[in-house]
C-alpha cells in the first residue's frame, strides 16, 4: 500500500467552456482538470483569468 504522506498533491478544477466558469469544486455540467504541478496550475489559472472566466 502507498504511504499516504508520500503522494504528490493534487490541485482540481473543473471548467465550464460554456459559460466561462470556473470551479474549485465539483460542478455539473463541467469538466475535471487535475494537476500535479503548482506551476502549471497556476498557469492554467492565469490563462482562463486572461480570457475573463468567472471563478466560484
Amino acid at each position: 500500500m502507498e504511504n499516504m504522506m508520500n503522494r504528490e498533491p493534487i490541485w482540481k478544477l473543473w471548467v465550464d467552456t460554456q459559460r466561462r466558469v470556473v470551479s474549485f469544486h465539483e460542478e455539473a455540467g463541467s469538466q475535471l482538470m487535475e494537476f500535479r504541478d503548482r506551476d502549471m496550475f497556476l498557469r492554467c489559472i492565469d490563462g482562463y483569468t486572461a480570457q475573463l472566466y468567472r471563478y466560484q
